[in-house]
């Protein structure tokens, strides 16, 4: 072994601490845009999760089922059944069960066939309803006009029976 040399050991150089980096002014900036960004995003998002559902509430609204008079359910029964002919919207209208809709079936069928043989349009129109209740029944008197093209225009007396079934709807149509 060698006996041990000494060791020059260097000289340490004395250590200074830089001030610490100053945050640049620009990313302070980013940071505040994005912030700003994140909000404003958030209550965008808000705002339209509110009119979604404002808009939803608006429509149902307007295209709920009106059922709670007896005069505007056979008004509707009338514009289903005899203007639009749409045998869902009818069933909206018409009786759950016991329902006879013979007359106003014949009568509707009668304005199909002329309609075919004449090429025409026969329009439909009711008069003014006249409602009698009593309880869960009743009954809705009207008068129909059928015209064709304004000139010819025939009318009659209809009489509806309708009941309250959770709303009221209509059971059956008579002539006269």
């Amino acid at each position: 072994m060698r006996p041990s040399e000494p060791v020059d050991e260097p000289e340490s150089e004395p250590v200074t601490i830089a001030p610490s980096p100053r945050r640049r002014t620009g990313a302070l900036q980013n940071r505040r845009v994005r912030l700003a960004l994140a909000l404003g995003s958030g209550i965008l998002a808000l705002l339209c999760l509110g009119g979604i559902g404002l808009f939803v509430t608006l429509y149902d609204k307007a295209t709920e089922i009106k059922r709670t008079a007896p005069d505007a359910v056979v008004d509707s029964f009338i514009r289903a059944y005899l203007v639009d002919r749409d045998e869902n919207q009818v069933a909206l209208y018409a009786c759950k069960s016991g329902a006879d809709f013979a007359e106003i079936a014949a009568f509707r069928a009668d304005l199909i066939a002329r309609e075919a043989k004449y090429s025409v349009t026969i329009n439909v129109t009711s008069g003014k309803l006249v409602v009698a209740t009593a309880g869960d029944q009743g009954t809705v008197q009207v008068e129909l006009t059928r015209s064709i093209d304004d000139s010819e225009h025939l009318t009659d007396s209809w009489t509806f029976r309708v009941v309250d079934q959770d709303g009221w709807r209509v059971c059956s149509a008579t002539k006269g």
